[in-house]
């Protein structure tokens, strides 16, 4: 399904929801194309376990998620945050459907590691029957970074890497990961484009760490499993840091 462009809502989701990000979307949607967002939610989950005094620990770029913070990140994903964008998008006017893991099935997954991580996962399998029907009914679906196991245990997921597989599934032209900085940036210069053959190299160099690498290896895995290009960037009318298979000369 070549008219999909997936979107990946990150940072502080509000911030995003700019009447520039609706028009956009909007100008997309009356162009033919299909929507579908996911969003994360690490801001305001790492604001709920500091107010109630527990410890956030980050391990390459993943939260280490015990019993505890998984039941908070469930709270926060679906009590708190989801609401808030879909409101978002039925108010600026969208035809719009919050889902998760259990809805059908959408995201199957997999513990990573289980001794070191806790309940954080990544995924198996996309239920893309699900997300075809709202799309041909002009439905707009946003998906929150949860999963469940085949035995139907929660996981908690990296959003990029959600909204990643589910650009790969649905063979997306487009992949926008929405963050805080406007692209990827080497030394003082942000980049406008990468290859996954530099990516592998500025990892290698240790350019690309922390809370960027998950989401740099999410879309060079999307790039090599077929989807066209990735954006990288904090505006959905910039083009930010695009990664694409072949370097394009500009």
């Amino acid at each position: 399904m070549q008219d999909v462009i997936v979107i990946k809502l990150g940072g502080v989701a509000s911030d995003n929801l700019t009447e520039t990000f609706f028009k956009q979307i909007s100008a997309w949607q009356k162009e033919g194309k299909k929507i579908v967002v996911v969003h994360g939610g690490g801001h305001y989950i790492s604001e709920m376990m500091e107010r109630l005094k527990l410890s956030v620990q980050i391990k390459a770029g993943l939260r280490v998620t015990t019993e505890e913070a998984l039941t908070i990140t469930k709270m926060v994903l679906l009590g708190q945050v989801q609401p808030m964008i879909t409101a978002y998008f039925q108010q600026a006017g969208f035809s719009v459907v919050g889902l998760n893991a259990s809805s059908s099935q959408l995201i199957t997954g997999e513990y990573i590691d289980q001794h070191t991580l806790g309940a954080v996962g990544e995924v198996v399998e996309i239920d893309t029957g699900l997300l075809d029907d709202l799309l041909s009914t002009a439905h707009l679906p946003v998906v929150a970074p949860l999963g469940l196991t085949k035995a139907g245990e929660w996981l908690n997921i990296n959003a990029d890497h959600v909204a990643c597989k589910i650009a790969e599934a649905m063979e997306a032209e487009a992949l926008y990961l929405l963050t805080d900085v406007p692209g990827v940036k080497k030394a003082d210069t942000w980049l406008k484009q990468l290859t996954p053959v530099e990516i592998t190299q500025l990892k290698a160099a240790d350019v690309i760490k922390g809370g960027m690498l998950p989401k740099i290896e999410s879309a060079q895995t999307a790039i090599e499993s077929g989807v066209k290009k990735v954006h990288i960037t904090n505006q959905i009318n910039k083009a930010g840091t695009i990664i694409r298979k072949e370097e394009v000369q500009v």
